[in-house]
């Protein structure tokens, strides 16, 4: 396999497994353990879901940015 679609490849490959990791992790805290329900108030656990749900958004998305901005050198 030629190295660029390799590379290109492998950029796909771990941007989804990354997203997968971060989806299930994410799943499990807020539905599993009930941190994203908001039933009888707002909790600290609530709070602590949240925040690092966004938090953990946001480097993703910095991550994806960062890597994906790199470029592929198709003709090595």
């Amino acid at each position: 396999m030629e190295p660029g679609v390799k590379q290109y490849l492998q950029r796909i490959l771990n941007t989804i497994s990354v997203w997968l990791v971060w989806m299930t992790v994410n799943s499990t805290l807020g539905i599993r353990y009930q941190f994203a329900y908001i039933d009888k108030g707002v909790t600290a656990g609530n709070i602590i879901f949240y925040s690092w749900l966004v938090l953990s958004l946001v480097v993703f998305v910095w991550w994806v940015i960062r890597v994906w901005s790199k470029p592929i050198d198709y003709d090595a």
